[in-house]
């Protein structure tokens, strides 16, 4: 067996012949299905506690302070003395709550996100599931995270909670319009729903080039939109705090707390690892044609490096956007997306598929 930093496919299928070899083929598959989710489970975790710390010395930068700088070099394991400590608060019983659906929601919330993380594809080879139809699930599992919040917001028997969860859903409902526009544009372009093909078409030029003005439309419009249904800031009318205290989860404590904490960068995280995979090739190195000897060096950084980078840099952008621009009124919220996000994103498709009719990309 070789292994190779370039293309994990060798690896998995090794893998997957070791475990036939060794037992029957149920429980081969079922073993695989184990260590794939711990996996998963594992780097959740450890992207989730990474991007919080990060966050805060973000927002410490915009703000010229120092951030979190005590427990560790540079205060890197305070998001952990942080988790360790909600780990052990108290879950406080709420008076009068719906106690079924208020402990189910925060459940709901993590399982979507932990879904979506399955089907991206981190380098050649490296993904859980590659699915044909693959854009499409990823915009069905992420849409499943409006439940979990719509369930708190109501089980909390808490006027904040209600009024912090319908603008959520009205906010969740409405962006991810232009989010699924805004992928139908790629799509059309690349003529094929499944991520890894996406990512193979890019090797001659990112789609974020190759597409002319509709891909860099479809870009702007859906790092805003994802931005606004992941309730980042300066859309975070959800819990807004001068307004609802803390919004939707204004009653959780705990680890229950913590999962619609953790969920929110996670699913920051899923949609610019999507924006990275549809709009700037994935895992793809940046190449110029005829600039040989750039492009070697290019290629000699291994995929996973290239994806996790430009994932890094949009959740860079992200985290810019909440802590540069004053957060917005509900009504400028759903103004912006029904009278200019989804018209444009319409006329974009259209402009797209005459562009791909036409043969005018390349």
């Amino acid at each position: 067996m070789e292994f190779s930093i370039y293309d994990f496919s060798s690896f998995t299928a090794w893998i997957d012949q070791s475990l036939r070899a060794a037992m029957s083929p149920g429980l081969a598959v079922a073993i695989e299905m184990l260590i794939i989710g711990v996996a998963i489970l594992i780097f959740y975790a450890i992207v989730g506690l990474f991007l919080v710390y990060a966050e805060r010395k973000v927002c410490a930068l915009m703000q010229n302070r120092m951030g979190p700088n005590r427990v560790g070099p540079g205060g890197i394991f305070q998001t952990i003395a942080d988790l360790v400590k909600l780990l052990f608060v108290e879950l406080v019983p709420i008076k009068n709550a719906d106690k079924i659906l208020f402990s189910l929601a925060p459940y709901i919330v993590i399982i979507a996100s932990f879904m979506a993380m399955g089907a991206l594809p981190f380098a050649k080879g490296l993904h859980a599931i590659d699915l044909n139809i693959g854009v499409f699930y990823l915009m069905a599992v992420s849409s499943m995270g409006v439940v979990g919040v719509l369930l708190a917001g109501w089980a909390s028997n808490n006027k904040y909670s209600l009024i912090g969860a319908m603008r959520s859903g009205a906010q969740i409902v409405s962006y991810e319009l232009s989010v699924g526009m805004s992928l139908v544009t790629i799509v059309v372009l690349a003529g094929t729903m499944q991520l890894s093909e996406i990512v193979q078409a890019q090797q001659y030029g990112w789609f974020i080039f190759k597409g002319h003005i509709p891909a860099l439309i479809a870009f702007v419009i859906y790092i805003v939109a994802s931005t606004a249904e992941t309730n980042r800031g300066p859309f975070d009318l959800a819990e807004a705090e001068s307004e609802l205290t803390a919004g939707f989860h204004t009653e959780y404590s705990g680890i229950r707390f913590a999962f619609f904490f953790l969920a929110e960068y996670i699913n920051m995280f899923i949609v610019a690892a999507i924006a990275t995979t549809v709009f700037f090739g994935g895992w793809m190195p940046f190449n110029v044609y005829g600039w040989e000897g750039f492009n070697k060096v290019m290629n000699f950084i291994p995929p996973f490096i290239w994806f996790l980078g430009k994932t890094g840099a949009l959740i860079f952008l992200i985290m810019w956007f909440k802590w540069t621009f004053p957060r917005l009124r509900i009504d400028q919220l759903l103004t912006l997306e029904w009278k200019y996000f989804l018209p444009i994103n319409i006329v974009n498709v259209l402009i797209m598929a005459l562009i791909v009719l036409l043969g005018w990309h390349w």
